[in-house]
């Protein structure tokens, strides 16, 4: 039987030393990582590529989103957390399964059973569907994280030009430099705030603080002129979202 290979992601030194008590005597399981922050675990995860990542929401540096997010592979995913109304819907429909600390043995066995069941038929998880719907409505970031081989960029929210779709990516262009996320536009659309970011053209999301001025490119047709001189094409309808947020 061909082991399930583990990493415990969790800050707290006893609630990884309760995992690996808990899963001592299971000869189908090897825990390969365990990690206390959420860096070390993106590290591992994608290092390692594990068939299960038991995940900690709440940890320092990453919290278990934002890992998530960064890890950009499909994963089956076990959370360790405290209640959470909204992340607990979302856990219902994507993660494997989810343990309320404290837990015990037999609750741990009994998530590892659904995994395994998952695991035989083939069955991962979408990182970004479990960050996305997991933080509680309304939610906004204030940084985007990005993955670039094993370094990691944060950009502050305050800090974006504008979004562009480019294939299965995202760039986001920010002081001067452009930064490639695998995600969709409309899911960078959904964590930024819509009082400063709007959708301007099917391949555009501009930050309005760095518009300078909009002009008539042709009939219906518009392009916005950024501070630094960008021009960004304005569709019909951005130009309506645009009007309506700028006044």
């Amino acid at each position: 039987m061909t082991a399930i290979r583990i990493v415990v992601a969790d800050d707290e030194d006893l609630a990884r030393s309760l995992v690996r008590e808990y899963l001592k005597d299971s000869i189908d399981v090897q825990i390969v990582a365990e990690c206390a922050n959420g860096f070390q675990a993106v590290k591992a995860v994608t290092e390692l590529k594990p068939d299960l990542l038991l995940l900690d929401i709440q940890m320092p540096r990453l919290d278990g989103f934002e890992v998530l997010d960064l890890v950009g592979r499909e994963t089956n995913v076990i959370f360790i957390t405290a209640y959470d109304q909204y992340a607990i819907r979302a856990f219902d429909v994507h993660a494997v399964d989810y343990l309320l600390k404290p837990f015990s043995a037999e609750r741990l066995a009994e998530a590892l059973d659904r995994a395994r069941r998952k695991i035989a038929k083939g069955e991962s998880t979408t990182p970004t569907a479990l960050a996305t719907e997991g933080r509680a409505p309304g939610t906004k970031q204030d940084r985007i994280l990005i993955r670039d081989g094993s370094d990691v960029h944060v950009i502050p929210v305050a800090k974006i030009d504008y979004v562009e779709a480019q294939d299965d990516y995202v760039c986001y262009r920010a002081e001067g430099k452009r930064l490639l996320k695998q995600q969709t536009l409309a899911d960078a659309e959904a964590v930024l705030d819509a009082a400063r970011f709007v959708r301007i053209h099917r391949s555009y999301i501009l930050n309005v603080d760095r518009l300078a001025k909009l002009e008539l490119y042709a009939k219906d047709s518009h392009a916005a002129i950024l501070r630094d001189g960008t021009r960004l094409p304005v569709s019909r309808s951005g130009y309506s979202r645009l009007n309506a947020l700028i006044g």
